[in-house]
C-alpha cells in the first residue's frame, strides 16, 4: 500500500505540474494538453471539477501511504517483540515450576 500511495502521489503531482506548465495561455475555454497532446477542451467549471478530482486522488495517495507506513511499523514491532520474548525465555532457562 505504501508503494501504491507513493505512485498515486507522484502521478497526480507530475500530471498537475505538466498540465499547469503547458496551459499558461488562459482564455474562456481551455485546451488541456500534456506533452504536446491535446487531452480535452474544458471551461472553467470543468477545470474546477478536474482539480477537485486530482486533489481527491492525491489525498487517497496520502491516506494509502500513511496506512502502509502504520501497517509496516506495527508488523515490525510485532516481530521485534516476538524476537525479544524468545530471547528472554532462552536466557532464563526452564521455569522452576515446570515439570520435566
Amino acid at each position: 500500500m505504501l508503494l501504491l500511495g507513493l505512485l498515486l502521489l507522484a502521478g497526480t503531482a507530475a500530471f498537475t505540474v505538466l498540465v499547469i506548465a503547458g496551459n499558461l495561455s488562459g482564455g474562456p475555454r481551455y485546451t488541456v494538453s500534456v506533452l504536446d497532446h491535446d487531452i480535452a477542451t474544458l471551461n472553467g467549471l470543468g477545470l474546477f471539477c478536474a482539480g477537485l478530482a486530482l486533489a481527491l486522488i492525491f489525498c487517497l495517495g496520502l491516506a494509502l501511504m500513511k496506512t502502509g507506513a502504520v501497517h509496516h511499523r506495527r508488523r515490525h514491532l510485532r516481530v521485534r517483540e516476538r524476537d525479544d520474548t524468545a530471547s528472554l525465555d532462552d536466557m532464563m532457562g526452564p521455569h522452576p515450576d515446570a515439570r520435566a
